[in-house]
């Protein structure tokens, strides 16, 4: 089973290259809160939607003081075309070895058309500017999940 993250919590330090191959560290947002969202795969529906959803609300989530990051296990290349494909401006982060994704409870067993498989749980975590989890969401929905989570947020 995966570990999973509650509110206190340390988030998991985690350096990872971006689609623009630098390298992200989560000590990068130090005294900044960022919402790290966790998704199977680039271009696929549901992650195309999400990562969409986040673009469309970055503006008024950095207004609020917020970053956002997504990770997914695939290579930069493929997050490159992502970001060009659907306008992103939001981070993307590769994790191919899943070590990050493991570490923050977003891998692991989850049930997909009923099997019972292993694979990335999408799941979102918000971090406080302290490096603690003040939010820590599983298996959460791909369509309507950014305007969920801005009421859980108290942003609207």
């Amino acid at each position: 089973m995966s570990n999973r993250l509650a509110a206190g919590d340390t988030a998991p330090a985690f350096t990872l290259t971006s689609d623009t191959g630098e390298q992200v560290s989560l000590s990068d947002f130090a005294g900044r809160r960022v919402i790290v969202y966790f998704y199977p795969a680039a271009m696929t529906p549901g992650c195309t939607k999400q990562a969409c959803d986040f673009t469309d609300s970055l503006d008024s989530l950095k207004a609020a003081g917020y970053e956002v990051v997504g990770i997914s296990p695939d290579k930069p290349e493929k997050l490159a075309k992502f970001r060009e494909r659907d306008g992103l401006t939001i981070t993307l982060l590769s994790d191919p070895t899943k070590e990050t994704l493991t570490a923050y409870g977003a891998f692991g067993e989850k049930k997909l058309y009923g099997k019972v498989v292993e694979g990335v749980i999408r799941s979102t975590v918000v971090v406080d500017p302290e490096g603690k989890v003040e939010v820590a969401q599983y298996n959460v929905k791909a369509t309507g999940h950014v305007a969920k989570l801005r009421r859980d947020l108290a942003l609207d």
